[in-house]
């Protein structure tokens, strides 16, 4: 499964361990995903979705 966000489109990041050494290796950050039941924006019904902890805390999903 995909680690995106599906309302602000977010995805992992990608960047390098570096160790003391100076040694360098591939990694990634990905994005604190939650999945949330939340109501769709044109429905009633309500819907699982996998939403960002920013998306969450600035309210662009209505929890319900």
């Amino acid at each position: 499964m995909a680690q995106v966000c599906s309302i602000c489109g977010k995805g992992p990041q990608f960047g390098n361990n570096v160790s003391h050494a100076n040694n360098k290796t591939r990694r990634r950050w990905n994005p604190n995903l939650q999945s949330v039941r939340a109501k769709a924006p044109n429905s009633t019904n309500r819907q699982r979705v996998r939403v960002c902890a920013s998306c969450l805390r600035s309210g662009k999903v209505t929890k319900g």
